[in-house]
């Protein structure tokens, strides 16, 4: 178990349908700021993401914004933060938020907050590394994901090891609880000609 001073927040620009999920991300940053950890996001100040950075900063927390120039007037960039870094492509951004990350976690979101979750997964997988990976399952946001974990562990394209390769819960207390206590399962070989 390490010490975990900074969380990686992938989530949506996008604030959603449901209020809920804008309340639970406010949540969830005055949660991990109230722990002493620091935010490392997407440095946007609209949806999900400004309500995740909003409420770590206004618990006094440490928020770090990494945008793309390009994105700057789309995802209209976060000026209040403790630091905002502006980088030139999407995967300068996403090498940055996981160099400077202990841990990951995802709340709601769209394509983007899916392609840099499984990405995370998929290194994880790999043996690339061990940081503890979270989703925030907001009324049941994640449940298909979830699902679709179990159909690929069921069809042979995932080994049991990969399905505690993240936790997941649906009160952000709770979910912090488990990724400061994460132990990362023990994966074996990479894969075999009959199975991954």
């Amino acid at each position: 178990m390490s010490i975990i001073s900074t969380v990686a927040v992938y989530c949506g620009s996008s604030a959603g349908t449901q209020p809920v999920y804008c309340e639970k991300a406010a949540e969830t940053g005055r949660l991990i700021a109230g722990l002493g950890m620091g935010i490392i996001y997407g440095g946007a100040k609209v949806g999900v993401m400004g309500a995740v950075a909003d409420g770590a900063l206004q618990a006094g927390g440490r928020v770090t914004g990494i945008l793309p120039h390009f994105l700057e007037q789309r995802e209209v960039a976060h000026h209040g933060l403790t630091e905002l870094i502006m980088v030139e492509t999407m995967h300068e951004r996403k090498l940055m938020m996981y160099e400077k990350a202990d841990a990951i976690l995802a709340l709601p979101g769209g394509f983007g907050t899916m392609e840099e979750l499984f990405e995370m997964l998929t290194w994880a997988q790999l043996g690339l590394h061990q940081k503890p990976i979270g989703l925030l399952n907001t009324g049941g946001f994640y449940d298909p994901l979830l699902a679709l974990a179990q159909t690929m562990l069921e069809n042979g394209f995932i080994r049991e090891a990969h399905r505690h390769i993240f936790v997941h819960d649906t009160e952000p207390a709770a979910l912090l609880e488990k990724i400061k206590s994460f132990r990362p399962p023990q994966l074996g070989k990479l894969m075999t000609r009959e199975r991954i």
